[in-house]
């Protein structure tokens, strides 16, 4: 029978004054009956709007009625066919503005809850599937891929499955782009993340980790010295922005990508960490998005005070609405309103932080309501940690060491639709060339420039 509760089962997790306290995962999953009985909600819509929502264009309605009738393997084996990240798609995707926005049961309650049925199907595969993905025969080509993010491991799977020999190349020592990096522990075990890079292991893919392209080798030594006869670029936008301000060299004072880094892949939090990280009293993070949150949401579990300083208000937040939400129940404060323009210190040491109060001018042509200084009125948050989290642009270091490479004047690497760049069989996509994005746009971005890889390298 047909589940018509307007409303999701809810996903069980840690309690907020429990989990601000640790970095395990938050959400607990669905149990067996519980995803069943939200599979149920599922109209099977034969135009399947879903569908249409998603990146990587995951069969959705398919994969739920598996789920529904209890057949949870043969749920996976149809999401793998588009989705090579699975549990972790499932885990932060932003559904709500993609495959769940779309979805028929919106209209009047609550959508099918995609992103968590995502999840569960994929951590029920991994706990209980005893074969490893069966290795495609080799068809005699070579590709490389920089990166292991998202767009990287994406494109290295297809690739992968369609019988060539790829190897990815990543900078750092443990591959996993932002998934390792950048997104914490308890939004993202890395655990998981290692169960998805092991499965990519198991069709072939090789990874060469602490190797810079750019430096270690060129683009251009890959293609005329080692074979690689297609490369796909998947870099990612890891190079921090600042706002300038007086006293943002002061001791105390991250990048999000710093600070984010040395939590989530140098485990810096733990007591017994090769490269500690000071516990900080009281915090401020500046701006709005995911990666604020995530920053926020980890300086609160070192024990810190933390208040968000963002120049809009809550209704203008970027970040998921779930993200928000978490981070509010953790006890984090948030100062809407409020554009830092000095930060202040004491021996050499972040201190506080000066912020110039806003207002929101009248809606322009499009609609948007630009942030206008209160003139003469500020605002001073004590602080002995700050993180600025105002976005990334894409690392310099390729486009300067590989001749005919065309960029965006702000770094953005140019491609067409396909991922082709102006060099002939150099492809690339996710933020490298978009910017900072979100997991499931990049993994789109590698998955079309394989289909483009695999078309051009049957031509040679």
């Amino acid at each position: 029978m047909p589940n018509m509760s307007m409303t999701k089962n809810p996903m069980p997790s840690q309690d907020p004054d429990v989990r601000n306290k640790n970095f395990k995962e938050v959400a607990l999953g669905y149990t067996e009956e519980q995803a069943k009985d939200e599979a149920a909600r599922c109209l099977n819509c034969k135009n399947k709007p879903c569908v249409s929502g998603c990146p990587v264009e995951v069969n959705i309605p398919a994969f739920i009625a598996e789920v529904a009738a209890g057949n949870f393997e043969e749920a996976y084996q149809i999401i793998s066919l588009s989705s090579s990240l699975p549990a972790v798609c499932g885990r932060v995707c932003p559904q709500e503005s993609q495959c769940e926005k779309n979805c028929v049961r919106g209209i009047k309650g609550e959508p099918v809850a995609i992103g968590r049925l995502e999840r569960f199907v994929a951590d029920y595969h991994m706990a209980n599937a005893k074969e490893k993905a069966e290795k495609p025969a080799l068809n005699g080509h070579k590709a490389a891929v920089i990166g292991s993010g998202p767009s990287g491991l994406a494109c290295a799977g297809d690739l992968a499955k369609k019988g060539y020999e790829v190897t990815i190349f990543e900078a750092l020592h443990l591959a996993g782009g932002v998934l390792a990096y950048g997104i914490p522990e308890f939004r993202l075990p890395k655990s998981i993340v290692q169960k998805e890079i092991d499965g990519l292991k198991d069709l072939g893919v090789k990874i060469d980790t602490n190797v810079v392209i750019g430096k270690t080798i060129s683009i251009d030594e890959l293609m005329d010295e080692f074979g690689f006869e297609s490369v796909f670029i998947g870099s990612g936008a890891g190079l921090p922005r600042f706002m300038n301000i007086p006293g943002e060299n002061l001791n105390g004072v991250y990048s999000a990508n710093e600070f984010l880094t040395r939590i989530n892949l140098m485990k810096a939090y733990k007591e017994d960490s090769k490269t500690p990280i000071k516990h900080p009293e009281k915090t401020v993070v500046v701006g709005g998005g995911n990666v604020a949150m995530d920053a926020a949401r980890c300086a609160k579990r070192l024990g810190s005070d933390v208040t968000i300083v963002y120049r809009r208000t809550q209704a203008e937040l970027p970040a998921r609405a779930e993200e928000v939400e978490h981070a509010m129940e953790e006890g984090i404060k948030f100062a809407f309103l409020n554009n830092p323009v000095e930060v202040e210190g004491d021996n050499g040491w972040v201190k506080s932080v000066k912020c110039q109060v806003m207002e929101l001018s009248d809606p322009d042509e499009s609609g948007r309501r630009k942030p206008v200084a209160v003139e003469g009125k500020y605002n001073d948050i004590e602080c002995d940690c700050m993180i600025m989290s105002i976005g990334t642009s894409p690392n310099p270091l390729i486009k300067s060491t590989t001749e005919g490479l065309d960029t965006e004047k702000w770094g953005g690497i140019i491609a067409d639709e396909t991922g082709l760049t102006s060099r002939k069989g150099v492809y690339a996509g996710g933020d490298a060339v978009t910017g900072a994005a979100t997991v499931i746009l990049a993994m789109g971005a590698g998955k079309k420039a394989a289909a483009a890889m695999d078309a051009y390298m049957q031509t040679l």
